[in-house]
């Protein structure tokens, strides 16, 4: 019930048909031999047949679908496979979705906007889920129960790859404060032929600390830490994955997004809070269909001191990047979160429970977008009061009212007096708040929770959805200010 594009290619000055549903519209080939017809469509459901003629050659698209259809993007954590997850077995072998359709964008760079990409529609099977993108799976599967309308998925993610990579160079150029980093890329792959790969400065601090955590006894056998590239055709490299795997795709209509992202961007956490909301923007530009819906997922509980491929990451730098994802949902319309802090793999990178990250990104679109009348988030922190020798904490999101949800005393409160020490605290729900105090602090000035790298999180609504992180001062961060990669090679 929307107007699409339909696109393509012919000779120059070609005339083009295309009919669908009870539609036939036509257009000519420019000097580039590029065309493009905008077509209603019907209400979802299906099958269709789509068919685009010219004097030449006929092709015809059978089994075409009419739904709600989602880009699902991001690093690794968004390219986690089926295969990889919680009972892959079973989860495989009940894909049984036909009305859920698979898109996979193939891995490539550009140093310039693309129109076109690599991959195919898919009916979601046994036989072509276990490779596709877990998080986006579940959260399609869930949106197809529960909506009862076909739900095409377009997976496109590349492993340990910052935000910038996926921001066009001409949004990353409008921010001053960004400069530095293109900057910096411009000189390193200038420099780069003349750079021996065998003697990188932060491949070896990385290399050596790897063989020491092989040596040790009853290790588990990991692979050697890659190799940067700072070369121009790195995946690293600003907007060149924006380039080659969004830029294609901005013609086509879609409902929305989700983005699972973070991890390459922890050290530099300040930045993020000006990049992460750039990069929206930059898509909803490019899409042209306004401010259309964009989910994300608040970084997963890590301790990055136990992996020896995040050696370079300071401790507790994790919550500063958490703090700016969630100033999103201040700074900018139409955008969601999903909470996974009480997802306790605090060893692994890769949290193995996707059910839980799509479901809970499905929540978000079932009330922000589909207009369902449920919670879909957590507590968020809203104010907070001095009373006496005690801190009052005020959230969103309460749900039908706050729980420790396993009954134990809440966790990961910490307080702090004028001093800006803080300590460790107990904290107690009263009401839709919770109170914290230590007797260490007799004068108490600011709270923060969560704030670690691997917090685990019990203070929950009852609807079972976790709180947020929070901070309630606003003290100088660890990553404000850093705006470059200290260590390019």
């Amino acid at each position: 019930q929307t107007e699409v594009r339909i696109w393509g290619w012919a000779d120059p000055g070609e005339a083009v048909t295309v009919q669908f549903w009870d539609q036939k519209v036509s257009a000519k080939a420019d000097p580039e031999g590029r065309w493009e017809v905008k077509i209603r469509t019907p209400e979802a459901g299906g099958p269709y047949e789509l068919a685009v003629a010219s004097k030449q050659s006929q092709i015809t698209l059978r089994n075409v679908l009419v739904g709600q259809v989602w880009v699902c993007a991001g690093q690794s954590n968004m390219a986690w496979t089926v295969a990889a997850s919680l009972n892959p077995q079973q989860e495989i072998a009940t894909a049984n979705y036909p009305k859920i359709r698979l898109f996979t964008v193939a891995r490539k760079v550009s140093d310039k906007p693309l129109d076109d990409c690599e991959g195919a529609w898919q009916e979601c099977s046994p036989q072509t889920v276990a490779g596709f993108s877990a998080v986006a799976y579940f959260f399609g599967r869930h949106l197809h129960q529960e909506l009862g309308v076909p739900i095409g998925l377009i997976n496109s993610s590349w492993g340990a790859t910052p935000a910038e990579s996926w921001t066009s160079r001409q949004a990353l150029e409008s921010e001053p404060s960004l400069r530095p980093l293109l900057d910096q890329w411009d000189k390193m792959i200038a420099e780069w032929p003349k750079v021996d790969p065998q003697y990188l400065r932060r491949y070896q601090h990385k290399r050596k600390n790897w063989e020491e955590s092989q040596s040790k006894p009853g290790a588990r056998k990991t692979p050697p830490p890659p190799i940067p590239d700072r070369s121009a055709q790195s995946s690293h490299r600003p907007a060149n994955l924006y380039n080659s795997m969004i830029a294609p795709l901005s013609r086509y209509a879609i409902r929305g997004a989700i983005w699972y992202q973070g991890e390459s961007n922890v050290t530099r956490a300040w930045q993020y809070r000006t990049l992460f909301p750039l990069m929206i923007r930059d898509w909803r530009r490019a899409w042209g269909q306004g401010d259309f819906p964009f989910g994300f997922v608040l970084l997963a509980p890590f301790d990055y001191k136990r992996d020896v491929n995040f050696t370079d990451v300071p401790p507790d730098w994790c919550p500063e990047l958490r703090e700016a994802q969630l100033l999103a949902l201040k700074t900018v319309p139409n955008v969601g979160m999903a909470s996974v802090m009480d997802l306790d793999e605090i060893t692994d990178i890769h949290p193995r429970n996707k059910q839980e990250v799509g479901r809970r990104l499905a929540f978000w679109a079932l009330n922000a977008v589909y207009g369902r009348a449920i919670v879909s988030t957590g507590p968020i922190y809203e104010s907070m009061s001095v009373e006496g020798d005690k801190i009052r904490i005020r959230f969103t999101g309460v749900g039908s009212g706050l729980v420790s949800r396993d009954g134990q005393p809440l966790r990961e409160f910490t307080i702090a007096g004028p001093d800006r020490e803080f300590h460790p605290a107990t904290a107690a729900i009263d009401g839709n708040t919770v109170v914290v105090w230590s007797p260490k602090v007799p004068r108490p000035v600011a709270v923060r929770f969560a704030w670690r790298d691997a917090a685990v999180v019990n203070l929950t609504n009852r609807e079972g959805l976790p709180s947020a992180p929070l901070r309630t001062d606003t003290w100088k961060l660890q990553t404000e200010g850093r705006l470059l990669n200290e260590e390019p090679y």
